[in-house]
């Protein structure tokens, strides 16, 4: 018998191991599957090389747990160990036999999976001891037993061993003891190595008998050694890859389509990519990219060797040229990462401009589930936006479609206002919206659809991407306004008769939590609406990005801010200033007069204290002036009084308010009730 230290530089390897090397302990299993697979494909490379010359026989790897005596075996028939091999790839850590195998057999040794060395040592996360019983392939090579209680002593003895090949054998941790439930066993080889390209066995197969599970004389196997993206796109149909995705994600809906990654030069990449039905949730559609090493599964975080916004693509990749660290758990950035993230992304971008290209009408009616990832990628990935611009689409209020080039040729004869800007409207809700999407679509204009999660960001983005032109929503303001040509209507009131009413009006609108509103007459047409409630563009874009984005968070505290246009044509409008004039003006002409007044006495003194230094400011000075603000503020007060008491009265100037207020979603509570008593009233 041989004993010794293991070759490390610290004692303290071990707990190192144990508690960062790998994030999650379960990992183990795959590691030691993992190095299983190794030793069988180097046989099997032997054996196609001619260096190995007896039978292969049952290559299967067995993974058995036996509870009474706390144990867990993998066991391989692979290529086995000696004595020295032991002493050169576990005795010395980080020293990989994969590595030294595959320069070796570098042309014949594609799917050796193991880099690192020390995925071996992953065992002692839940084992106390680790036995490894192994014998060569070689006919001239004893079978050897090593142990090791996870401290840097080991020993090692030559045993009797039949067969050649590996036997782990891990007697498990007290706290570690759920990897000996066979059900545990096979949800981890369910999750890691559900793909491996050698049978993996675990138990024996379950059939229902006497009603209830029995164990039949079959073994189980875990894996499907010959996945779908293994094999030659022009050997599979539609149905084969919609159940793979099935397989893949059973509880989701059928993918819109799919797109079969196979290159092999700059670098080696297999997968089956799908697009899902993503509508409206970007964050529950991601992570559902499962990466692959040789078919070894490593994560489905796959932020980094895939653009974010690909995320939200399913399936799997597999590449053994994407750098791991040793729990292969994370992605490290590199040349190969981005030169795959760059392939990845031309790649789907040619497989929607093919889609659009073949067969437009399939794409027009998938739009609405594919635009969230289509304007995802546009808004994160330059690249992506300069070959998604010819097959991204526009969709009006009316169902219609269009390429942003065919759109902007629709629009640019009617939709271009007196300074040459290009105005494309749109509606955020159709039916919220309806009325003013009747009246810009009655003056000749087409109105877009943009209800996406993203398209507050997106028309950000398209109008620094087109040129001279700018989004407006269609509610945002009058069109005349959005869309101001030189033949604009000016408002035939006076000063005096248009602060009027928009003073009584004004006076009228209910309180309304985090809502400002303002009340302005502008000459709209005589068949427009007497009254028409906008929002303010700018103040809305900023609370939808606050939304998207944390940092611009007190944007979303702002109140809502709302223009009510009185439209000076209509005659009710009109009824109502003459109503005005003869109720209400009389009233205002003394206070008018005394307004008059008193800014002539506020300019004098404004500009006699301008004259004067503030330590010269005597006051008396500052008496006279704030005299003068009070009563300048007790006139105004006077004049908002004789509005709010004229609005009171004024039945229909209310009902003109509130119905503007019902159709845009803004009358509740005591306001809705007065409203529904006040129409009763008037019938």
């Amino acid at each position: 018998m041989k004993k010794g230290q293991i070759g490390i530089t610290t004692e303290n390897i071990f707990p190192v191991i144990k508690q960062f090397l790998y994030s999650d302990h379960e990992i183990f299993l795959r590691e030691l599957v993992s190095n299983a697979v190794d030793a069988t494909q180097k046989l099997k490379t032997l054996a196609t090389r001619g260096d190995f010359k007896g039978e292969l026989g049952d290559l299967r790897i067995r993974v058995k747990a036996d509870k009474e005596a706390g144990t867990l075996t993998v066991s391989d028939r692979g290529i086995g160990m000696s004595a020295d091999e032991i002493e050169k790839y576990i005795n010395q850590i980080a020293f990989s036999g994969a590595t030294d195998f595959l320069e070796k057999y570098k042309d014949d040794a594609s799917a050796i999976i193991g880099h690192f060395g020390l995925g071996f040592y992953s065992a002692f996360m839940v084992a106390d001891r680790v036995d490894i019983l192994s014998k060569s392939y070689r006919d001239d090579e004893k079978a050897v037993k090593w142990t090791c209680d996870g401290s840097p002593a080991f020993e090692m003895e030559e045993i009797e061993k039949a067969d050649r090949g590996t036997d782990i054998v891990l007697h498990v941790s007290d706290d570690c003891k759920e990897y000996l439930e066979e059900s545990r066993l096979l949800q981890l080889l369910g999750k890691y190595c559900r793909f491996l390209p050698v049978e993996v066995v675990c138990g024996k197969e379950k059939e229902w008998k006497d009603g209830k599970q029995v164990e039949t004389d079959k073994d189980h196997v875990v894996n499907d050694t010959e996945p779908l993206w293994t094999k030659a796109p022009a050997s599979l149909k539609d149905e084969d890859y919609r159940k793979f995705y099935r397989d893949l994600f059973p509880m989701s809906d059928e993918p819109l389509f799919w797109i079969h990654l196979n290159v092999d030069f700059p670098f080696h990449l297999t997968g089956i990519l799908y697009f899902p039905r993503i509508k409206q949730n970007i964050d529950i559609h991601r992570n559902r990219i499962q990466l692959y090493c040789n078919q070894v599964f490593v994560t489905d975080q796959v932020e980094n060797i895939v653009p974010d916004f690909l995320t939200l693509l399913h399936g799997v990749i597999d590449s053994p040229d994407i750098p791991l660290n040793v729990s292969r758990s994370f992605l490290q950035s590199d040349a190969n990462v981005k030169k795959i993230s760059g392939y990845i992304t031309k790649k789907v971008a040619d497989r929607l401009n093919q889609i659009f290209k073949t067969d437009r009408k399939a794409f027009e009616e998938k739009w609405d589930d594919l635009k969230l990832f289509i304007h995802y990628g546009m808004l994160s990935e330059p690249d992506f936006y300069d070959r998604a611009k010819d097959f991204a689409l526009f969709k009006d209020v009316d169902g219609k479609f269009y390429t942003y080039e065919e759109y902007r040729k629709l629009i640019e004869s009617s939709q271009t206002d007196k300074n040459g800007t290009l105005v494309y409207l749109y509606a955020t809700q159709k039916e919220a919206q309806y009325a003013y999407i009747e009246t810009a679509k009655s003056k000749g204009y087409n109105v877009l659809l943009m209800d996406g999660q993203l398209d507050s960001a997106l028309v950000q983005m398209l109008e620094q991407k087109f040129e001279k032109s700018r989004f407006a929503r269609v509610d945002s303001d009058t069109l005349s306004s959005l869309i101001p040509k030189d033949d604009a209507r000016k408002v035939e009131f006076s000063d005096t008769e248009r602060e009027a009413v928009e003073g009584v009006f004004q006076a009228g609108l209910p309180k309304i939590d985090k809502c400002e509103m303002r009340v302005v007459a502008e000459a709209l047409g005589e068949d427009e609406a007497p009254i028409v409630i906008t929002q303010s563009e700018y103040m809305r874009r900023m609370k939808d990005v606050a939304n998207l984005q944390q940092g611009m968070a007190f944007y979303g505290e702002m109140p809502d801010m709302y223009n009510v246009v009185l439209n000076a044509d209509h005659r009710l409008i009109k009824q109502t200033v003459n109503n005005l004039k003869r109720d209400v003006l009389p009233s205002l002409e003394p206070i008018e007069a005394e307004l008059k007044g008193l800014n002539a006495r506020h300019a004098a003194i404004e500009q006699k204290l301008r004259d004067k230094k503030p330590d010269e400011i005597t006051d008396d000075d500052k008496k006279e002036q704030s005299d003068c603000h009070a009563a300048m503020d007790a006139e105004r007060e006077k004049k908002q009084k004789i509005f709010a008491d004229y609005a009171a009265d004024d039945k229909v100037a209310a009902q003109l308010i509130d119905l503007a207020l019902l159709q845009n979603g803004l009358l509740k509570g005591a306001a809705l009730n007065a409203f529904l008593k006040r129409s009763v009233d008037l019938m």
